[in-house]
């Protein structure tokens, strides 16, 4: 979702020996003589086939459906989708009256801080008395725990050009290799990128891939949903030596 392994392609020696194939799609598995498994896709840009060859194993990351088959639902009032979502409004109530869902069986966000947080505001609404308590849905910051990890909060570029128009988006970028490989052979590369709105470049999208993204995302994520702004992130001072400094001295990285 960050837009950042699209834009900014990996070179071999800057990941941990892994090759990433992008715009291709796994097709079929067959099992050889040997016992591996070869993995047969097909390149959507280039129109190739894609043969892989000598795996043991073959792993499928294909999300998950919501456990809501044998819960009834059509003996009442609650709507679903297709794919068996409960649909629900911006205050988490679903077209019964005071029956509510929260969390992945919503088919929003399905992060388990997401649907804490949304629990949490439902509480406050219903017993505290905040009558316009709710989860903004916007700006939630994401990692993917890969290797290297990958932070995102915000809107990507073209998410951001979409909304706002082409030329009223300004981008920095930078990429460099963490003081950490210094001394070794194998030099990993960070990535990071601010997507500012103009005139006062507000940062509407923050993305990160490299050594602690995943750390670092969750401080960057309160500016972002704050309104922070470039010249913000100029005006506070670094802290050396770190990835994260690189967010607030980018002056110095790409910008267009």
């Amino acid at each position: 979702s960050s837009g950042i392994n699209a834009e900014w392609p990996l070179r071999p020696g800057e990941t941990a020996n892994h090759k990433i194939l992008y715009n291709t799609s796994p097709v079929s598995l067959e099992k050889d003589g040997d016992g591996t498994i070869t993995c047969v896709g097909q390149n959507t840009v280039r129109n190739e086939k894609v043969v892989l060859k000598g795996f043991d194993k073959v792993l499928f990351a294909i999300g998950r459906d919501p456990n809501t088959k044998n819960l009834n639902l059509d003996k009442t009032n609650v709507t679903t989708d297709q794919a068996g979502n409960i649909l629900v409004d911006e205050f988490q109530n679903t077209s019964q009256d005071n029956v509510y869902a929260v969390g992945d069986v919503c088919g929003k966000a399905l992060l388990t801080p997401v649907a804490i947080a949304a629990g949490r505001h439902l509480s406050h609404r219903l017993f505290n008395n905040e009558s316009s308590r709710k989860l903004n849905y916007e700006n939630i910051p994401t990692v993917v725990f890969s290797h290297p990890p990958i932070g995102t909060v915000g809107l990507t570029q073209k998410e951001a050009e979409a909304k706002y128009g082409k030329d009223n988006i300004k981008l920095y970028q930078s990429k460099f290799t963490n003081m950490y490989y210094a001394m070794t052979e194998r030099k990993p590369k960070t990535y990071m990128k601010l997507v500012c709105k103009l005139p006062e470049e507000t940062i509407v999208g923050l993305h990160v891939m490299g050594l602690g993204a995943d750390e670092m995302l969750q401080g960057f994520a309160i500016a972002v949903v704050s309104g922070a702004t470039k010249k913000q992130f100029d005006q506070t001072v670094a802290i050396h030596p770190t990835s994260a400094e690189e967010f607030v001295t980018m002056n110095w990285g790409l910008s267009q």
